[in-house]
């Protein structure tokens, strides 16, 4: 059973330690931006260790994987640093800052032979599992187009702030790059169609927020109460609009938002197909629409009985039982985990993104992919024309 740690002490590091307990999976300790950090956090989350640096984390013997939850700007040099110390890793999205920065990963992951991970979790409800399987299936016939939207409103104001809102804490995209990015995985993991060109139009409705003196976590601003601040220039979008070209030719268009009053996690797609259509939203994730021109349309609610073998795996409670965000972790890491306890992969299979839905957990090189989406959504908007996503380079393991 591998003992994992946890870089990272804001919104989503608690998720990590939560859905690994709730696998019974050991947690050995926490890393903070600095001591005080890590003893607090070490305390509040009940764990044995706190730790005063990455090298003290990196060379505890007991530590097998290492779970990277810090802000964006340290991914790179914790994961590189972490595969040196032969650890497995498992990386809160983006994997990098730039497209430089995650090739070296992949190449990094593929030499190391380590289980490596990106967590685009949202993979990870029952019902986007249940989509995959039809569309690979064939139950929808040709596919026709694709529309949907990430939205949130914890930005709608201008005295909404937290480091993310800066390109160089979160990277040049903040909308796409924070939150559009799980859509485009998603989409192109339920199509099994990777995105091949892009034409997108990016606003920033705030060219200027203001700042609290002191930090704010992610999703806390909202509950901020008055203090003093200063007035800083944004350099991020806050709304996005991208038509996309899919691999096989199909179209689609995704909008993405953290100004949209009332939308506090809304992430929704809706595949149009030759026999049918579906839909789902993020907000009421344990049902899924099914359209129908001929019959009545219906509404397939989340059961482990109804679903197909694929995703009935990664459902763990009865039909009204609902599940939600916090359980698509635990799947998520249930199938990393797994892979882990599979026995030493051969070299490229912790970079390699897996064909197989038996464990379709994203990879570093799934990682990669979208920092070179992101790049090209950025072209695009630069220069307003379509442009094409690189496709990513893998060196074939060592034999």
């Amino acid at each position: 059973m591998a003992t994992a740690a946890i870089i990272g002490t804001g919104f989503i590091a608690p998720v990590h330690v939560e859905a690994l307990r709730r696998l019974g999976l050991p947690v050995r300790g926490i890393l903070g931006s600095t001591p005080e950090k890590s003893q607090a956090a070490a305390q509040r989350l009940h764990l044995e260790k706190a730790y005063a640096s990455l090298d003290e984390l990196l060379a505890d013997p007991q530590v097998e994987v290492v779970h990277i939850t810090s802000p964006n700007r340290f991914h790179y040099e914790q994961a590189r640093r972490a595969l040196a110390a032969g650890k497995h890793v498992v990386c809160e999205k983006p994997l990098a800052m730039n497209s430089q920065e995650s090739a070296e990963l992949v190449r990094l992951a593929s030499a190391s032979g380590k289980v490596c991970a990106v967590c685009y979790n949202i993979r990870f409800y029952p019902l986007c599992l249940e989509a995959r399987a039809r569309l690979a299936e064939g139950q929808l016939g040709r596919v026709f187009h694709v529309v949907g939207s990430y939205q949130q409103d914890w930005l709608l104001y201008p005295s909404d702030y937290n480091w993310r809102v800066l390109a160089n804490e979160g990277g040049p995209v903040r909308a796409i790059g924070d939150i559009g990015t799980h859509w485009l995985d998603l989409v192109s993991f339920i199509l099994g169609q990777p995105i091949t060109a892009v034409c997108a139009e990016l606003r920033t409705i705030w060219p200027k927020r203001y700042k609290p003196i002191g930090s704010t976590e992610t999703f806390q601003s909202k509950l901020q109460t008055a203090q003093p601040m200063v007035e800083v220039p944004i350099d991020t979008e806050d709304y996005g609009a991208v038509l996309l070209r899919f691999a096989d030719g199909t179209p689609g268009v995704v909008i993405v938002s953290q100004v949209t009053a009332g939308a506090k996690n809304r992430l929704r797609w809706e595949i149009a197909g030759q026999r049918m259509a579906l839909a789902w939203d993020s907000e009421r994730p344990n049902e899924m629409w099914l359209g129908y021109r001929d019959q009545p349309n219906q509404l397939l609610l989340r059961d482990p009985s109804l679903l197909s073998p694929a995703a009935r795996v990664f459902a763990d409670y009865p039909g009204g039982h609902n599940e939600g965000f916090p359980d698509t972790f635990k799947q998520l890491f249930r199938a990393i985990y797994r892979a882990i306890a599979s026995g030493p992969p051969k070299p490229g299979a912790g970079a390699v993104s897996p064909s197989s839905p038996a464990e379709p957990f994203p990879t570093f090189v799934d990682g990669h992919r979208e920092i070179l989406l992101c790049e090209a959504i950025w072209q695009s908007h630069r220069q307003r024309c379509w442009v094409e996503v690189p496709t990513p380079e893998v060196t074939p393991p060592a034999q």
